[in-house]
C-alpha cells in the first residue's frame, strides 16, 4: 500500500530543519566537548536549538502563507468575487509578479463577467420582446428554454413547459422534415402559417437544438394579394388589348350585317373582320398557355449533369449563328437536365438574336470559385435596354417575343438553388448573362 506523501507545510518544514541540522550538531558537539559548565552548555545548547526550531517555524510560514493567499484568490475568483486583490504585487520579484498576474486575472474575469452579463441581459430582453417563438431541447428531447412568445403560442407558462418532452408540448411536428420551411400549425395559443427553422449549439458540453417559429400568415396575405393584384393588372392588360379590337369588329360586322342591302365587298370584309377576330383570339389562347406553363413549373429531379456536355448539347442547337464554346474546369452538378436545357436555350436564343443585330458572335465559357459554378453567356449584341424589367413577366422588347423566357430561366436557376444574373459589358458593346449553382448543388469531378 502507497503512503500518502507528507502535506507541503511539513515538507517546507523538515527541509529547513534538515538545512540547519549540520550545523545544531557540530555547534553541540564541540560545546559539550569543550571545558564549560553544565549550567553554560545546557543554557547555550537550549538557545541554538530553539533559534534552529524558530528559525525553521519562520522559514515555513514565509512560503507557506503566500500560497494561502493565492490560494484564496483563486478561490474568491472561482466563486465569481473579483473584489480580493493581493498587496506587493511587483514585476522585479518572484512573488510579486505572481501577485500581480492573480491580480490582473481578476480584472480580466470581472470584465468578462460583466460583459457576459450585459449580453445575457440583451438576449433575456429581446428574447422577451420579439415576436418570434424561441424553444430550446437538450440532447434528451426536453424542452430547457421557451420565451414569452414561445409561452403564449403553446398557451401556457415556463414554469409548467420546462422539462416536458417536444411531443408532450406539441412541438414534434415542428422538429421533424426540413428547415427552413412553411407548415399550417394549429397551437394552443395561435393558428395559421408558420415558417420553421432549426438550429444548434452546445451548453455545458451538451448539444442542444433551437427551434425558431415565425408567423408569417399576415406577410404572406400580403404577398399573396400583391401578387393576385400583379396577376389581374397583367391579365387585365393583355385581354383588353384583345377584347378591345375584337368587340370593335363585331360591331362593325354586326352593323354590315343588319344592312338590308349589303355592298358588293361585303363578304371580303366579314372574311377579313373574322380573320383579325381569330388571330386575336388565338394570340389571347398562346398568352394564356404561356402564363399557365410559367406558373406550372414542377419541382427540379435532380441527377449528375455533366457542365461540358450540357453546355456543348445547348450549343449545338442554335443554327443561325456558330456559338463558341469556350469550355472551363470539369464539373458536375446535380440538377435538372431538361429544366437547365430550356434555361441555357432561353439564355442563348436572346444571345443570339441580338447578336444578329450587330454581326456579332455569342460565347459560352463557365467558372469554378468557392464550390460555385458560373456558366457564363456573353453576347456582341447592343446590350440591354432597360435592367428594371428584364424579369417582369410579359416585359418584352422583341416584336414577336412571350416575354416569359427570362422570368422562366430566373425561376428554374432558384429552384436548383442558384442565381440568374444579367448585365452590360463593362468595355464593348453587348450582354453577360451569368447562371450561379449554389455550393451545395456544385460538386467536383473526380476525375
Amino acid at each position: 500500500m502507497t503512503r500518502p506523501s507528507p502535506p507541503h507545510e511539513r515538507r517546507v518544514l523538515q527541509l529547513a530543519l534538515l538545512a540547519g541540522l549540520p550545523g545544531i550538531v557540530v555547534s553541540v558537539i564541540l560545546l559539550w566537548r569543550d571545558d564549560y559548565s553544565a549550567k553554560v552548555q545546557w543554557t547555550l545548547g537550549l538557545i541554538v536549538i530553539g533559534s534552529w526550531v524558530i528559525t525553521a517555524l519562520v522559514l515555513r510560514e514565509r512560503v507557506v502563507r503566500p500560497l494561502q493567499t493565492l490560494s484564496n484568490m483563486l478561490a474568491a475568483l472561482r466563486e465569481g468575487d473579483y473584489s480580493i486583490r493581493a498587496r506587493g504585487a511587483e514585476r522585479d520579484d518572484a512573488l510579486g509578479l505572481a501577485y500581480l498576474e492573480a491580480n490582473l486575472l481578476g480584472d480580466t474575469l470581472r470584465t468578462q463577467r460583466l460583459g457576459a452579463m450585459e449580453a445575457t441581459a440583451l438576449l433575456r430582453t429581446v428574447m422577451a420582446d420579439i415576436d418570434v417563438a424561441v424553444f430550446a431541447f437538450d440532447d434528451d428531447g426536453r424542452l430547457r428554454l421557451v420565451n414569452s412568445a414561445g409561452e403564449r403560442l403553446l398557451g401556457n407558462v415556463a414554469e409548467r413547459l420546462l422539462g416536458r418532452t417536444a411531443e408532450q408540448v406539441g412541438l414534434e411536428e415542428c422538429l421533424e422534415g426540413e428547415s427552413p420551411r412553411t407548415m399550417d400549425v394549429t397551437f394552443p395559443g395561435g393558428a395559421g402559417r408558420w415558417e420553421v427553422r432549426r438550429g444548434s449549439f452546445r451548453q455545458n458540453g451538451r448539444p442542444h437544438l433551437l427551434l425558431v417559429l415565425a408567423d408569417v400568415t399576415k406577410a404572406l396575405r400580403e404577398e399573396e394579394l400583391q401578387a393576385w393584384r400583379r396577376l389581374v393588372r397583367v391579365l387585365s392588360h393583355e385581354i383588353n388589348n384583345s377584347l378591345a379590337p375584337i368587340k370593335s369588329i363585331a360591331g362593325s360586322l354586326q352593323s354590315l350585317v343588319d344592312r338590308a342591302t349589303r355592298p358588293g365587298d361585303a363578304d371580303d370584309d366579314i372574311r377579313r373582320g373574322l380573320a383579325v377576330i381569330g388571330g386575336r383570339s388565338e394570340a389571347l389562347i398562346r398568352f394564356m398557355s404561356a402564363y399557365a406553363r410559367l406558373a406550372r413549373l414542377p419541382a427540379p429531379q435532380r441527377a449528375p449533369v455533366d457542365i461540358g456536355t450540357w453546355v456543348r448539347r445547348v450549343a449545338a442547337l442554335e443554327t443561325r449563328l456558330p456559338v463558341r464554346v469556350e469550355g472551363g474546369p470539369r464539373s458536375t452538378v446535380r440538377a435538372d437536365g431538361d429544366q437547365l436545357d430550356q434555361l441555357l436555350i432561353n439564355l442563348v436564343r436572346n444571345a443570339v438574336d441580338a447578336a444578329l443585330e450587330t454581326s456579332g458572335g455569342v460565347c459560352i465559357r463557365w467558372t469554378r470559385q468557392n464550390g460555385t459554378i458560373a456558366v457564363i453567356v456573353e453576347d456582341d449584341g447592343p446590350g440591354l435596354p432597360s435592367s428594371a424589367n428584364l424579369f417582369v413577366p410579359f416585359f418584352t422588347t422583341k416584336p414577336q417575343g412571350s416575354g416569359i423566357g427570362l422570368v422562366l430561366s430566373r425561376q428554374i436557376a432558384e429552384a436548383h438553388g442558384g442565381s440568374l444574373t444579367l448585365e452590360n459589358k463593362i468595355q464593348g458593346r453587348g450582354c453577360i448573362a451569368t447562371v450561379r449553382l449554389s455550393a451545395e448543388e456544385a460538386v467536383r469531378h473526380s476525375g
